[in-house]
């Protein structure tokens, strides 16, 4: 996959609503396409986008290229990764998704993260989101990755959201507690979200 292919965008507009749009940005971690992380982040995005207008970016860190897998530091990575980390880093919402690979997340995953300044994610809302074979997966979230983002003292999402293999038919999922958990956890921050929406809204029409 090119990095071009990596970084992808679409908007969702609520048609009752006018002003701001969130911008919300996804950091895939998973290798597969299609896949269960994204199964439960499409529902995590359509859940948002009837609270909010929202406009999405998603970069798939598995397909960033050797530009970024054989970089070390910041300082001179290519311009298409720079671009990607500035995507993340400037974003109103972030969705960090993973699935459980040795009872934590990718490497990719994280390699992303640590080439991310230390400061920029401070405040920045996030959602943490995982998938895993089995329930006992779900720790991760609690135990790797909202550590990660403490370092960066981002505002996690106090109710993260996991799925596990059998909540799902392919890459769909059909749980309906996972359903409900990704509205309450969206519902508690929703006007959190639309403060820091920071976006322009088209007009129809507009150019």
């Amino acid at each position: 996959m090119t990095t071009a292919a990596a970084i992808e965008r679409d908007a969702h507009m609520d048609a009752h609503m006018d002003g701001a749009v969130l911008r919300v940005v996804v950091v895939n971690g998973s290798p597969s396409r299609p896949s269960k992380t994204m199964g439960l982040v499409d529902v995590v995005l359509d859940t948002l986008e009837k609270m909010l207008p929202i406009e999405t970016s998603r970069i798939d860190v598995y397909g960033l290229g050797p530009g970024f897998t054989g970089a070390t530091e910041r300082d001179g990575v290519p311009p298409e990764i720079e671009a990607a980390l500035r995507l993340a880093e400037e974003a109103d919402f972030l969705i960090a998704a993973a699935p459980v690979f040795r009872g934590s997340y990718p490497g990719m995953f994280k390699h992303f993260f640590d080439l991310i300044d230390q400061y920029a994610l401070a405040n920045k809302p996030v959602l943490l989101a995982a998938t895993g074979g089995g329930d006992h997966h779900a720790l991760v979230l609690e135990h790797a990755m909202r550590p990660l983002f403490g370092f960066f003292q981002a505002l996690t999402v106090p109710v993260a959201v996991f799925a596990s293999a059998g909540d799902f038919d392919g890459t769909m999922l059909l749980n309906p507690r996972v359903y409900g958990r990704i509205q309450t956890g969206l519902t508690d921050v929703a006007d959190l979200l639309r403060s820091r929406a920071t976006g322009v809204r088209t007009t129809p029409g507009g150019g």
